[in-house]
């Protein structure tokens, strides 16, 4: 089964990189799935959540920008496994050409995918399995003064 996800926000956390490590809080069936991101991938959707515009495009506009071109629009992106401690995701998207449907699906870092999502207002979806293996309470995280989400 897949839910529908949120971005609750983008934190720092301890990873095995140690601590200071960006993560990206996605909550879906009411529980919170973490997951580590780079820090240009937490900048990238810091922005899109702000809404601020960097000066000059990023990846992920690009990318956007792009797909609109090509006579795409982006339908969704899943975080759809986790296989010893990786996210997998894809990107779901759709083109018409000559008045056919074409439906494509992206494989994706979670991170890219999210940071696109949140420049379009797609869905995020997270399946079942990923939010067993990797989602916690609310209650465990802290969100006071941008400190350690305690991770």
């Amino acid at each position: 089964m897949e839910h529908d996800a949120t971005v609750e926000g983008i934190g720092v956390g301890v990873s095995e990189e140690g601590a200071g490590t960006p993560v990206v809080l996605l909550r879906a069936r009411e529980e919170i799935v973490p997951i580590f991101v780079s820090t240009d991938q937490a900048q990238s959707m810091q922005l899109a959540l702000s809404g601020e515009p960097f000066e000059r495009p990023l990846t992920h506009d690009l990318m956007v920008e792009m797909i609109t071109e090509f006579g795409s629009a982006i339908d969704r992106v899943r975080i759809d496994d986790l296989a010893d401690g990786t996210f997998y995701g894809k990107i779901d998207a759709e083109q018409y050409t000559e008045d056919r449907r074409k439906d494509m699906v992206f494989d994706a870092r979670p991170s890219d995918a999210i940071a696109v999502a949140l420049r379009v207002d797609c869905p995020i979806i997270v399946s079942d399995e990923v939010i067993d293996e990797a989602g916690r309470p609310p209650e465990q995280f802290d969100h006071e003064g941008g400190e350690d989400l305690g991770l």
